[in-house]
């Protein structure tokens, strides 16, 4: 079972130069990412003098979410796993697959990286806000079964196609199925919650803007996403992954 395979590690992993290696990539490629997806919302505003709250907004919210979390799970990918999102890091740690100690130290990059990217942004535009996210139309219980049922996709496409030791030729095209997931729930969520999918996405503009409104939602919800995609692989799937693995082998043999 995947709970039985989590580990705590070591305080002497934490300043492993590996470790520090991978922090430091989960830092630079969630900066990418929010800078980008922020950047993005901030660019429309401006060339039309509107919210960024229109169809065509939310088409280029999409595809520039989709194309910068392409580039940066590419990046980080040989590095630390490219995760660019606690929620990720979240999973792939129920699942067994990395320490507590590293995964702590990918959420502290990672949360550091989004607010980097949105304080870039604050100075580069003259103090034009960064935009926070907020539920339109919904309640919280909508926001956070959204947010549930978004991050369970996006998690579920990591492990299929990044983390499966069985992944094969999926493995070269992981961060085009991860951006296009993420791409497709903004199309399906933004206009109700902003489609987060990512604690770090929420919380660097709800610091930079110090506006926390419904910031519980957007970690509760991706949080308990990954963790029920993780366990719904890790028992559901990885058995018949492994037995498919054994029947191979033995073929060769």
């Amino acid at each position: 079972m995947a709970i039985s395979r989590i580990a705590f590690g070591t305080k002497e992993e934490a300043t492993h130069p590996a470790a520090l290696r991978a922090a430091l990539s989960e830092f630079i490629c969630t900066f990418i990412f929010v800078f980008s997806g922020q950047g993005s919302g901030l660019a429309f505003s401006k060339l039309t003098g509107r919210e960024a709250t229109t169809p065509a907004s939310l088409i280029a919210s999409a595809l520039a979410h989709a194309f910068s979390l392409v580039v940066a799970v590419s990046v980080g990918a040989n590095i630390s796993g490219g995760h660019v999102n606690p929620a990720v890091t979240f999973g792939v740690f129920f699942g067994g697959k990395i320490t507590l100690v590293q995964g702590l130290m990918y959420w502290i990059a990672q949360l550091l990286g989004s607010t980097f990217a949105c304080l870039v942004l604050l100075f580069c535009t003259g103090g034009l806000p960064t935009g926070t996210l907020g539920l339109s139309g919904i309640n919280t219980t909508q926001g956070l079964v959204l947010e549930v049922a978004m991050t369970f996709g996006l998690v579920l496409t990591v492990f299929a196609t990044a983390i499966d030791p069985k992944k094969g030729s999926l493995g070269t095209i992981s961060p085009l199925a991860i951006g296009f997931i993420v791409g497709a729930n903004i199309l399906a969520g933004a206009p109700f919650d902003g489609a987060s999918m990512n604690p770090a996405v929420s919380f660097g503009p709800a610091l930079v803007s110090w506006s926390w409104e419904n910031q519980w939602v957007y970690w509760a919800g991706p949080l308990a996403g990954a963790a029920v995609a993780a366990l719904t692989y890790e028992l559901f799937f990885r058995p018949l992954i492994q037995e498919q693995l054994v029947a191979d082998r033995g073929t060769e043999g």
